[in-house]
């Protein structure tokens, strides 16, 4: 079995739990309720703290913070959670903080994603598996984002937003609403640009199936008539199309801000 590895310049608090293969480098701190699953590496530097735990394999660059108390002023010291998925990696400087009581009591990161350098991720957010965000994103708290999005440089998420699976979110762009899954967006206001086509090819999905996504998304946010009666529409031509009923579903789950309909293109620009 490989061996854990502590610097002697790391503080690791009685009570920390640490797996087969543990490698924490230089000036590290570990707190009490902290679990390392087997092969996590702090590389140097890092801080975690609370009631934390990082899965197998996951890695973290110097200077990053991990499960920290949340910058919340209603926070009173209250036991909540931070947990990290396997073989996920926290970059230089990125901050990650515990959730709260009166939120879910949890900040979640799935496994395999990256996190850039400097990214924030704020109390009670969920990142599904995959995700990867780039650098100096700002997420508020209790941000929600699905498998395998993207999110691009200097982007940032107001607290409660939503941002669906496959969805890939440009650099610079503010998102105030809710971002249904594989769709692009853009804009210091955040526009829909169409779908992510090119995430949806990589997930091998034939051009057949591609082209009657799109179709749905255009009538969707393009159509005549009201967008509820298009929703409803949409529902019952494309009933058998598990993409089309996933963003629907996306659609029909509760919002704080509701969904983000503004179209800034046709949308058919990488097609």
């Amino acid at each position: 079995m490989a061996q854990t590895e502590i610097h002697p310049t790391a503080i690791v608090a009685s009570g920390a739990e640490l797996g087969q293969g543990v490698k924490i480098g230089p000036f590290c701190t570990i707190g009490p309720k902290v679990v390392l699953d087997d092969g996590v590496t702090l590389v140097s530097h890092v801080a975690v703290d609370g009631r934390t735990q990082l899965g197998a394999g996951v890695k973290l660059f110097p200077f990053c913070t991990v499960g920290l108390e949340p910058q919340d002023l209603k926070y009173k010291g209250e036991e909540t959670e931070t947990v990290i998925g396997p073989r996920t990696q926290i970059r230089e400087h990125a901050s990650i903080h515990r959730g709260t009581v009166t939120g879910t009591g949890i900040t979640r990161i799935g496994a395999d994603c990256l996190l850039m350098a400097t990214v924030h991720v704020a109390h009670d957010c969920v990142l599904g598996d995959g995700v990867i965000i780039s650098n100096n994103v700002a997420l508020g708290g209790h941000v929600e984002i699905g498998d395998r999005a993207v999110i691009g440089g200097n982007a940032a998420a107001l607290q409660f937003v939503r941002i669906g699976a496959g969805a890939m979110i440009g650099g610079l762009t503010g998102v105030t609403r809710d971002v249904i899954p594989y769709a692009r967006v853009f804009g210091t206001r955040a526009e829909l640009l169409g779908l992510n086509l090119i995430g949806l090819r990589r997930r091998g999905l034939d051009k057949a199936q591609v082209q009657a996504i799109n179709a749905a998304y255009k009538f969707l946010f393009t159509g005549p008539g009201v967008f509820a009666e298009r929703v409803a529409q949409v529902r019952e031509t494309y009933a058998g199309d598990a993409y089309v009923q996933e963003i629907l579903a996306f659609i029909a789950t509760p919002s704080k801000h509701g969904i983000l309909t503004n179209v800034a293109g046709a949308g058919d620009d990488e097609g």
